[in-house]
């Protein structure tokens, strides 16, 4: 089983894939590009949640949370519309650039350097 994560503090480093295999021992964790959160619709999805609904985070109870939740998710589907994003492919060059440079085998630097 591949359990799929994003590169939050909680995900990362041998302790998150050691936990994970205590829990379940086939599991196998994948994570997402670390610059990669904009491709999750539903991470974008819960920032809207998150700015629109959740701050200020002043509930009497569960109960009227959890109806605000429902309540917003019926009102946003009336009046969804795609997102515009803001990462255009020059950016993307620029990054894909920037990450081969510092994926470099450390040898090349070492060797060049020598010579």
């Amino acid at each position: 089983m591949f359990w799929i994560a994003d590169n939050g503090s909680a995900h990362r480093g041998e302790v998150s894939q050691e936990r994970l295999t205590q829990w379940h021992g086939n599991t196998i964790q994948v994570h997402t590009p670390v610059h990669a959160s904009w491709l999750n619709q539903i991470e974008t999805y819960f920032s809207v949640v998150q700015r629109k609904v959740r701050t200020p985070n002043e509930f009497p109870d569960l109960e009227t949370r959890q109806q605000t939740l429902w309540d917003f998710q019926a009102h946003y589907q009336t009046i969804a519309r795609p997102f515009a994003w803001q990462f255009p492919r020059t950016d993307l060059d620029e990054l894909l650039v920037k990450l081969a440079r510092h994926q470099q085998p450390p040898h090349t630097a070492v060797a060049s350097a020598a010579a």
